[in-house]
């Protein structure tokens, strides 16, 4: 007898029956009853009855791969449905925009307003007969904070993606634990905000759509992710190309949106297959086209290599490339406080689309260079112009921007102008376009200059930049297996570092750095420890300093913790943020990478996220502070 398309193989009966009976398509893309599969996997039969393929995924709901239930609740039958749809336009509906969206003319506010604008010269005065080339600017912006007891309405809502990796790898306690993570996740999202959760092994699953964090859609999401188990390969690229489907074929938007992205291994699909080819490991073809050319502004990827065996080659590459930040999680015990850091950043933005102008104030000055680590950033018209692209910042977020400008001589006494600073940004919350007054940058030329100081908060950009750069040098060095070059390139700028200005006035920043660039070497010492985490490790460093963001890194042994003192990143911390780590429990910070030496790139936001997020261990399940258990 022979088999017509639309029957099921197992009964040979019809595959519509009314529209009735859920239907489940194998791994080697053929369909079938999911009752029949049901009793066939009861029986031990895992080979497809068509084709005979093994099969190494089962459905969700059959004897061997049951949906665990939450505690209380009754088993609903099988948790995903049969065919996804083709287009993910079934998200749920937002908010509608504040009213001030339609005001497209910038509103002009005093440089005193909410954003925070300083500049500062590496002198104050050059003398007028001499000229300096590559003199050093730096910008430095605050975002402005949030409100202490703000409602939850007057937050920015966020549209999130978590793309989850659910391969073999992935069983028993590192599944565990990614659960309770997601389950902080879900729990600390508003009901304005909307999350998507994405699965992926061999291939990739839209757990549930876009869906508005409600009651109702946190009991959907919670369920979602207590349903997931473990198994088969490492597909990335298919879990973003879902990932961003969904953010990308939405009927509505929120303000905010981003994908999390975690992983345990290595892609054995799309990497592998292009390696095997003899055309090397190219990570950007693990991206969707839409973020590597996108039409509008780039989703940003924010990503987690998790444990030793991740690839932090291909996860700081998707980060880099979509704006994103690159993590990494050694201990896995610390993975909710890795997530709850990152949506800490998140649940909190409050200017997006900044955008910094330069102009030259004076004919005779030019900008000679820009350093934005990565941040887009351009000089133009020979000189005279230039721009830095910062987009979005969170609440009490910080960037300092070092540039380098060419002072000519000087015909008289006087103060010589150098450049004209302006600033853009979208207020989040009201949606309406900002613009500060424009700032002008001058130095004093004086007959002659004596006791002239250097300006520390350039000083301490300078070290930060060339610390970034010299790790990025010592990184592809212990990628081309040259260790000691490696280890020599970070301590030769260790010991730079001792005998620069900020390191005489004892600025914290400076031993940060310090412990940091030990750190580094140590795990770059063989190639044994920098392939087990020393290229993570830096990776992940050198994605917090470029980016200027806080980023999860493992902590150091017991015997050698981590510093913890949160050293200055703006030009008035100094003293301050000395007073704040004494007050701190390094120990408990200790436990996430985030806290490691990162330049105070921790917002308040975040570390309330982190200490929530501790305060529910050791022992203390989400599930149990639940309001409707």
């Amino acid at each position: 007898m022979e088999r017509q398309e639309n029957t099921c193989a197992i009964c040979l009966n019809s595959m519509n029956s009314g529209g009735r009976q859920a239907l489940f398509t194998a791994e080697c893309s053929h369909t079938f009853h999911f009752q029949c599969i049901t009793s066939n996997v009861a029986h031990g039969n895992l080979v497809c009855p068509l084709c005979k393929a093994q099969w190494k995924e089962l459905p969700f709901g059959t004897p061997l791969n049951p949906i665990p239930a939450p505690r209380g609740t009754q088993i609903r039958g099988p948790f995903f449905p049969a065919h996804e749809p083709q287009v993910f336009n079934d998200d749920d509906s937002v908010d509608p925009p504040p009213r001030t969206q339609l005001v497209d003319t910038p509103q002009q506010i005093p440089a005193t307003g909410t954003m925070e604008l300083k500049t500062f010269t590496e002198y104050p005065a050059v003398a007028k007969s001499l000229t300096k080339d590559d003199f050093g600017i730096v910008i430095h912006l605050k975002a402005p904070g949030t409100t202490s007891g703000m409602p939850e309405s007057a937050r920015t809502p966020l549209d999130l993606v978590t793309v989850l990796d659910v391969s073999g790898s992935m069983a028993g306690t590192k599944l565990n634990l990614l659960k309770e993570a997601m389950n902080f996740v879900i729990q600390n999202l508003g009901p304005a905000d909307r999350l998507s959760i994405i699965s992926f092994s061999s291939r990739a699953r839209r757990l549930i759509r876009l869906t508005r964090m409600s009651n109702e859609g946190v009991q959907q999401a919670l369920d979602a992710v207590n349903s997931l188990n473990a198994g088969g390969g490492t597909n990335i690229a298919e879990g973003l190309k879902k990932g961003a489907k969904v953010l990308e074929e939405s009927r509505y938007k929120n303000p905010v949106n981003s994908i999390i992205l975690l992983s345990d291994g290595q892609d054995t699909y799309t990497v592998f297959s292009q390696s095997s080819q003899g055309s090397g490991s190219n990570y950007d073809c693990l991206l969707p086209p839409s973020i590597l050319h996108p039409a509008a502004r780039p989703i940003p990827i924010h990503t987690f290599g998790f444990g030793s065996d991740h690839d932090s080659l291909a996860m700081h590459r998707i980060a880099e490339a979509s704006g994103g930040t690159f993590s990494f999680i050694e201990d896995a015990s610390c993975i909710q406080d890795a997530f709850a850091q990152c949506i800490g950043g998140l649940l909190s933005v409050v200017a997006q689309e900044t955008h910094i102008t330069l102009e030259s104030a004076n004919r005779g000055v030019k900008i000679s260079g820009i350093k934005s680590g990565s941040y887009e950033s351009c000089v133009e018209n020979g000189g005279l112009n230039g721009s830095i692209d910062v987009g979005d910042l969170y609440a009490d977020e910080q960037r300092s921007f070092l540039f380098f400008v060419n002072v000519p001589r000087s015909g008289m006494e006087g103060t010589t102008k150098l450049i004209k600073v302006n600033m853009t940004y979208r207020d989040s919350a009201t949606a309406s376009a900002v613009e500060l007054g424009e700032q002008e940058v001058s130095i004093e030329r004086p007959e002659t200059v004596e006791n002239n100081q250097i300006c520390i908060e350039v000083e301490r950009e300078k070290v930060r930049v060339q610390a970034t750069e010299n790790m990025v040098a010592a990184r592809a060095a212990a990628e081309r297996g040259e260790m000691r070059d490696a280890v020599e390139i970070l301590e030769s700028w260790q010991r730079k570092m001792e005998t620069s200005e900020v390191a005489r006035v004892g600025d914290p920043s400076c031993g940060i750095l310090q412990q940091e660039i030990k750190e580094m070497g140590r795990r770059m010492s063989t190639r044994e420890s920098y392939a087990k985490s020393g290229r993570a490790y830096a990776l992940a460093g050198i994605s917090a300093h470029s980016r200027q963001r806080a980023t999860t890194r493992s902590s150091m042994s017991s015997a050698e913790p981590e510093m913890m003192l949160m050293g200055s990143s703006g030009p008035s911390d100094s003293h301050s943020s000395v007073s704040r780590a004494e007050g701190m429990d390094l120990t408990s910070l200790g436990s996430i990478g985030a806290s490691a030496p990162s330049l105070n790139y921790q917002t308040p936001a975040m570390l309330n996220m982190v200490k929530k997020s501790q305060s529910l261990r050791p022992g203390t399940s989400l599930r149990d502070k639940l309001p409707w258990q």
